[in-house]
């Protein structure tokens, strides 16, 4: 359960960025105490805390984060946040703060073993999708979100989080059984980037604590760990002062306070408690160059890593929240011009970023330049990201590259603004966190866009390009290079360091100006011929004078965005085997050569402040497009539709740089054992079909036809009255109409109407074995594969759904927690129409190689327990329960609507049944599941099986 995130460590609610990566846990830059209050100046005036949210702090140290909030409706987002992590384990317990995390849900004063996830399950909460919780070197976080329409789920929801912070039970017997399952979490680490990682971490955390406590630890401490240790760990460091409490729903503050004191205020202060230790790392005058190699590397990346001296410390005052914006636009500039280098014709990496943020130590901010490679260009690349540093050390930014980082800066404030009472509990909370955890200033929205709106305008030049003086040193600095094979030396490296310094070849970047307007002139406008209103589902229906409809829904789910979609049959379906082999790679880097004779960089020049994005592309029955903007960009969405249509520029230069970075991406991928094992399953499945590719390799690239490509893909948007346009969201109508006549009406057409075609193949299905050996780590997956040809039914898709649902409970109560071999077994499976109807149920998961018979045999039988007696009817009621509560949250998104609408079309349904899905879940019987378990399940399955090399 360890994740993996992105920090924010700037100010929560304005959009400076400052993130960061990790590979075992969450990054908390900032000291954990709480800020002196400062009254020097008015530069020290502390940012004010949220007044909607009240905070408080129990009688015994522990403290909570209470928030009215009314989305979703009926539901509360509740956290338990320890401020205790793998750095304060001891040597023995190395492993053991997630270990502990773990055995929360394995029995609790209240909750026995099992009995935690069988309720919540019960109420429609998902263990892992839903229910979750991660531990990082310095936290424990439980997540729980709870329906909180009914008092006896709310009371329940507390006394689950009272549970984790102070009633595990720790017994010897159910430690004993989650071993396996903990172990089988390492193995899925076990890979090339792990153990690359193990040789450079001493660099990065220099001799520091932090490189010996990874959160998952040490396979021989949790084979052989005491179960005394795990208590001890659990006795010093779940405290009531090391505790926080956050909630926040759709239950008002008085309710959830009560419950706060009532389930946490008992609870007596720590007597004499272990000093909570904060650790950091030593500072290095040298540069650690770390370069690795790995055969099973699937990725050639460069590190630069510029490690501040000092200690990082939270931001809290108005001086703190400006600088937050000034670094928040220098991230925006110097990576618009990695972008642009990224897209241009010979470009020096597949991707690069550069950030100034937190790192594994919490108190430990770094600058840091990262990229990506294709294979024997790693230096390529380090040298332009090092010379990119330079160039704006020595020359600074430019007025126009500032005037649009601000511009741009202002829109997403403005979006932020727009949708201040829309947004969903769960996006609210890591600021609670953070501020519990690191004393982070915690303002409102409104505050923060005041503020920010007021000083953006302030912020010169000099405030931005004083920024890099601070960020580069040769002290403290650490340069990574990884990939399959060590191309480069540590010399090399050296010698490219130094020399940039003197470089005197590096200009000043030269800032182009782009056109002001899409258009050199507006299209001829097309008319409305009709109109038509669903009045029971508010969907209307436009028919333009080309031929080609539009469908809107109007709803108030979000302020500042409406989302849409364009679709029409046919895609590659319509084209020969011959030219789908020779295209198909091209087809998708087509769109790279941007549009209307600005190129990609001068196109996001060009919408800078504007928040709009259209993706047309060509799948295998379909030409689509999918988008999304703004109310304020609405106008400038259709621009965008009606220029993919009409002026996708032509340019091999720009395809030629699109096909090196995917080179790059893709020229090392199957030498990791999964993606391998996936494509050896694929030609199994699939590769008697005349059109299988596989994964693309890099003569698969260099072979590609891009004038080909170009013509069927012009072809396939040359007629857009075959078109249905789609968009939902907080939408002006009149406005909408306008833009439809002006932008859409005016696009060509004829009077052709096109199918798609099935082109007669089928996969492989029925019962078959594929053995997969691959990777020398001990580590197996297993796929068990039931698929065909059937004829669609909503109903039966609907009884399948749940089949899959309960196999999913199932496997992981059978698999993880009676058998403690795997550690996230899945299960997806459905009914789809397409050029023919199939079905697919796939369950896979990932063990020891030793285990592979026995838990294939254990998922088996529970196939077959299901086909010859059916669910249970507490199964089933889970698996309703689920349902229901999704359909709930999703009518209420736009999304949701979006795709519900589209696909109704696409597969020629009546969008009006779409209020008979909860009568059908509440219908659903055992006998249902049964029924299409027998029909469907009772064939055989394809297994596929990955084992180690030199492996039987």
């Amino acid at each position: 359960m360890t994740k993996k995130i992105l920090s924010l460590a700037a100010l929560a609610a304005i959009m400076a960025c400052k993130s960061s990566q990790t590979t075992e846990a969450p990054i908390t830059p900032k000291t954990p105490e709480a800020p002196a209050v400062v009254e020097a100046s008015a530069k020290e005036e502390l940012i004010p805390s949220d007044p909607s949210v009240v905070q408080g702090t129990l009688s015994n140290g522990m403290k909570y984060y209470l928030k009215n909030n009314g989305k979703p409706a009926d539901k509360v987002e509740l956290r338990l946040v320890v401020n205790a992590g793998s750095i304060l384990e001891d040597d023995d317990q190395q492993g053991l703060a997630h270990f502990m995390e773990h055995m929360n849900f394995n029995g609790t004063k209240n909750f026995k073993k099992n009995e935690l996830v069988d309720y919540l399950q019960g109420i429609g909460v998902k263990f892992g999708a839903h229910l979750n919780a991660y531990t990082g070197f310095d936290e424990t976080v439980y997540i729980l979100p709870i329906p909180s329409d009914d008092p006896e789920k709310l009371e329940k929801g507390f006394q689950i989080i009272e549970d984790w912070a102070f009633n595990a039970l720790l017994t010897d017997e159910e430690i004993n059984k989650e071993r396996g399952v903990v172990l089988e979490e390492l193995r899925t680490r076990l890979d090339a980037e792990n153990r690359m990682m193990q040789n450079y971490l001493p660099k990065v955390l220099y001799k520091s604590k932090y490189s010996k406590r990874l959160p998952i630890g040490k396979k021989e401490i949790l084979e052989n760990f005491h179960p005394d240790a795990i208590r001890r760990f659990h006795k010093d460091w779940y405290r009531p002062e090391l505790m926080s409490v956050i909630a926040v729903g759709d239950v008002d503050i008085a309710t959830l306070e009560a419950k706060v004191k009532s389930h946490f205020g008992s609870y007596p202060a720590s007597k004499n408690p272990r000093k909570r230790e904060v650790f950091s790392t030593q500072n290095h005058d040298e540069t650690f160059i770390a370069i690795e190699a790995d055969k099973e590397a699937t990725f050639n990346q460069i590190q630069l890593m510029y490690k501040a001296v000092g200690t990082a410390k939270p931001e809290v005052t108005l001086a703190d929240a400006r600088h937050s914006l000034v670094d928040g636009l220098f991230s925006q500039m110097i990576n618009n011009r990695l972008g642009e280098l990224r897209n241009s014709a010979n470009p020096p990496f597949v991707y690069g970023y550069s950030f100034y943020g937190g790192t594994w130590v919490r108190n430990k901010e770094a600058y840091q330049s990262i990229a990506m490679a294709t294979e024997g260009k790693q230096l390529e690349a380090l040298k332009a990201l090092v010379e990119e540093n330079e160039r704006v050390k020595r020359f600074g930014f430019q007025k126009g590259e500032l005037a649009r980082a601000k511009t741009a800066m202002m829109a997403q404030l403005d979006k932020m603004y727009e949708n201040r009472d829309k947004q969903e509990s769960k996006r609210l909370i890591q600021p609670y966190i953070d501020n519990f955890l690191e004393g982070e200033a915690m303002p409102s929205v409104e505050w923060a866009v005041n503020f920010s709106k007021k000083e953006i305008p302030t912020i010169t030049l000099e405030d931005v390009n004083g920024l890099i003086e601070g960020y580069l040193s040769d002290k403290n600095r650490v340069v990574i290079i990884k990939g399959k094979e060590k191309t480069v030396t540590k010399q090399q490296v050296t010698d490219l360091l130094n020399s940039v310094k003197t470089d005197t070849s590096i200009k000043a970047y030269q800032d182009e100006t782009v056109q002001e307007s899409l258009f050199t002139a507006l299209p001829t406008k097309g008319s409305i011929t009709k109109e038509t209103k669903n009045e029971k589902l508010g969907i209307t229906t436009l028919t333009l004078s080309n031929g080609a409809t539009v469908k809107y829904k109007k709803t108030d789910f979000k302020n500042d965005e409406i989302v849409f979609q364009a679709q029409s049959y046919g895609g590659t379906s319509l084209i020969s085997d011959k030219d789908y082999l020779a295209a198909n790679l091209a087809l998708r880097g087509v769109t790279e050569a941007g549009i209307a004779g600005l190129n990609k960089n001068d196109l996001k020049k060009f919408l800078t402040g504007k928040i709009a994005n259209v993706r047309p592309y060509v799948s295998s029955l379909s030409e689509k497009m999918t988008g999304s903007s703004t109310p304020k960009d609405l106008e400038t969405l259709f621009q965008l539709i009606h220029l993919n249509f009409t002026a996708i520029n032509k340019d091999q230069e720009a395809f030629n740089s699109y096909t090196t970075k995917q080179k790059g991406f893709m020229g090392n991928l199957l030498a990791n054992p999964q993606y391998f094992f996936m494509n050896e399953m694929s030609k199994f499945r699939y590769g008697k079909s005349p059109r299988f590719t596989g994964f693309p390799t890099v003569e698969d690239y260099d072979k590609t036809n891009y004038e080909l490509a170009y013509k069927i893909f012009k072809e396939r948007f040359a007629n857009a009255g075959d078109f249905s346009f789609y968009f939902v969201g907080n939408i002006d109508e009149a406005k909408l109409k306008e833009y439809s006549e002006l932008y859409l009406a005016s696009l060509p057409a004829n009077n052709s109407r096109e199918e798609y075609k099935d082109l007669g193949f089928r996969p492989l299905s029925g019962k078959h074995e594929k053995l997969v050996n691959k990777g020398n780590d001990p580590k197996s997956q297993v796929s068990i594969i039931y698929t065909g040809e059937t004829k669609y039914d909503a109903y039966e898709a609907l009884y399948f759904k749940a089949l899959s649902e309960i196999l999913g409970i199932k496997m992981t109560e059978k698999l993880r927690e009676e058998a403690a071999g795997v550690y996230s077994p899945r299960v997806r499976g459905s009914i789809t129409e397409s050029a023919y109807d199939s079905f697919n149920l796939t369950i896979s998961f990932g063990c020891g190689p030793e285990n592979v018979n026995s838990l294939k045999a254990i998922a088996n039988q529970e196939v077959a327990n299901i086909i010859a007696n059916g669910p249970t009817e507490k199964d089933l009621n889970k698996a309703k329960e689920a349902f229901l509560l999704a359909r709930k949250e999703g009518l209420e998104k736009n999304k949701f609507w979006l795709q519900k609408i589209a696909d109704s079309d696409f597969d020629k349904k009546d969008i009006n049944k779409i209020f008979e899905y909860n009568d059908a879940v509440n219908k659903l019987t055992t006998k249902d599941i049964q029924n299409v378990a027998k029909k469907y399940l009772s064939k055989g399955a394809i297994t596929g099986i990955l084992m180690p090399e030199n492996t039987k």
